[in-house]
């Protein structure tokens, strides 16, 4: 499965990130909880090299919660970043936690501040991340109020927008930019599987038994839960379309969807599956580890 989405406005995007990080003096990176590999653009670290970062990892109501520790751990004490799990949907000690960790990074640059006499001088944090990540929201609910445009498909946000933060902090949020080529077919899956890439630019059926397939492995007690389906043994060279395809049959037989003349209708249990699992209908999950970062 060949994915690639880079159109042109993800060109000129990176082009105003690159233009506007001499106004800032931080970077908050925000990243998928449940792809925290996948969901990191490769370009953001050359790009943002030299400028204090931090690190949130959004949507944590989804993921799992042991893994994403380790991935704290991992992001505050392997890179050095100030990182954070959060829920930006919910909103639940989100400001408190992005100004806290926005003071951490940069206390070193608030104490020379204060020796110049600039007590209480505004920190500029730009925000960025991929599409879809969550980054509109994530500044609503730092800012308390509904300012940056959010939406749940990938290309919403447009243009410069600053937020203002009542206690010293502004944002300014950015377009979601991809790469121009994922060299790691997984990491094009993964994407696809949580919608950072839009649907209409691959086969969604396939898409849906790579996801079965993943699923089955990592996390079979789920599918088993949610769809009433057994979850047989995976050959070691058994394809995992043809896996995948298996155990989306056996879900669309038990929800009854049929097209005329009595076939199973997989197309439309491959939409319910992305469906549920972006909505965390399914449970919570995180398909990478840092352990995966050694091989």
């Amino acid at each position: 499965m060949n994915i690639q989405w880079y159109p042109g406005h993800m060109t000129k995007a990176r082009r105003q990130i690159e233009a506007d990080l001499k106004l800032v003096d931080l970077v908050i990176e925000l990243v998928d909880a449940r792809i925290p590999i996948s969901s990191r653009n490769p370009d953001i670290d050359s790009i943002c090299a030299g400028k204090p970062r931090v690190v949130i990892l959004n949507r944590a109501d989804q993921s799992d919660q042991q893994i994403t520790q380790a991935w704290v751990d991992y992001f505050s004490k392997t890179l050095g970043h100030s990182t954070a799990a959060v829920d930006a949907r919910t909103g639940n000690h989100v400001g408190q936690t992005a100004i806290s960790l926005a003071r951490q990074e940069l206390k070193e640059q608030i104490a020379r501040w204060k020796e110049k006499g600039q007590v209480g001088r505004l920190i500029r944090a730009m925000v960025v991340g991929i599409p879809n990540v969550g980054k509109s929201t994530f500044i609503n609910q730092v800012a308390g109020r509904k300012s940056a445009k959010a939406g749940d498909r990938p290309g919403v946000t447009r243009g410069k927008q600053w937020v203002h933060i009542e206690n010293g902090l502004d944002l300014l949020d950015t377009a979601g930019i991809l790469w121009p080529k994922f060299e790691d077919e997984q990491v094009g899956l993964h994407l696809a599987y949580t919608g950072a890439v839009k649907d209409d630019i691959m086969d969604v059926e396939t898409l849906g038994c790579r996801l079965m397939d993943d699923l089955a492995e990592k996390y079979p007690e789920a599918l088993q839960v949610r769809y009433k389906i057994e979850i047989p043994r995976k050959e070691p060279k058994q394809d995992a379309v043809a896996y995948g395809y298996m155990l989306l049959q056996e879900a669309a037989a038990k929800r009854g969807f049929r097209i005329s003349g009595g076939e199973l209708d997989t197309e439309r249990m491959a939409y319910i599956l992305l469906d549920e699992f972006r909505g965390g209908k399914l449970g919570r999950f995180t398909l990478e580890a840092p352990e995966e970062l050694q091989k």
